[in-house]
């Protein structure tokens, strides 16, 4: 299986590849080199690493405008970070039909240009995105168990309250726990988010 780092950004559909999401693909996401360090111990395939278009993330980062800009922004610094990260990266996600892109990724950009419809955020706690929901904004959680408390607080954090006010409203989480990784790692998973005071599981 090929696991690919992408935004959360709920238009955003692997077609060939094992979705992984953090805003803005990690870019200018503090503490993301550590939950990086935390991913490779989980998995042990390389990661792969890819752009989208019309990021918000990016947007907000960058105090840009103009999406033409904000789209050779993205691409160019998570090129960087991919070579700073030691990951593969694969490419840029359009408003196009499914483009095959590098390091066996497949995907593209389904919600409608400048228009978010998801609801809720989705955490993955067993091996990434297992079916695509466009109704949900996308977090990885499937590496917080490998990782210090403060990270795991601060990533999953910062990546609900960007959301919650992309969507301008409290958004319903919810948890993915299919995947390869199994149940007792889905449990280690959840076990990490509560200590970090994200939210108690039930």
């Amino acid at each position: 299986m090929s696991y690919v780092i992408t935004c959360g950004d709920e238009g955003i559909q692997i077609n060939e590849g094992r979705r992984l999401g953090f805003v803005g693909a990690g870019f200018h996401l503090d503490l993301f080199h550590e939950a990086i360090l935390a991913l490779k111990k989980v998995f042990k395939d390389e990661l792969r690493v890819v752009a989208s278009e019309e990021n918000d993330w990016v947007k907000k980062q960058l105090s840009l405008v103009d999406w033409g800009q904000i789209n050779a922004a993205m691409q160019q610094q998570v090129e960087a970070l991919a070579d700073r990260e030691k990951l593969l990266y694969s490419g840029i996600l359009t408003f196009t039909d499914p483009k095959m892109l590098k390091h066996e990724i497949k995907g593209h950009m389904v919600r409608p240009h400048a228009i978010h419809v998801a609801n809720k955020i989705c955490l993955t706690l067993g091996g990434g995105e297992q079916k695509y929901n466009l109704g949900c904004y996308l977090i990885s959680a499937d590496w917080v168990a490998e990782a210090k408390p403060k990270v795991v607080e601060y990533v999953i954090k910062a990546q609900i309250e960007f959301y919650q006010s992309l969507a301008k409203k409290p958004l319903t989480i919810i948890f993915e726990e299919g995947g390869e990784l199994g149940e007792k790692v889905v449990a280690k998973n959840k076990t990490a988010l509560d200590k970090a005071g994200i939210f108690i599981t039930k």
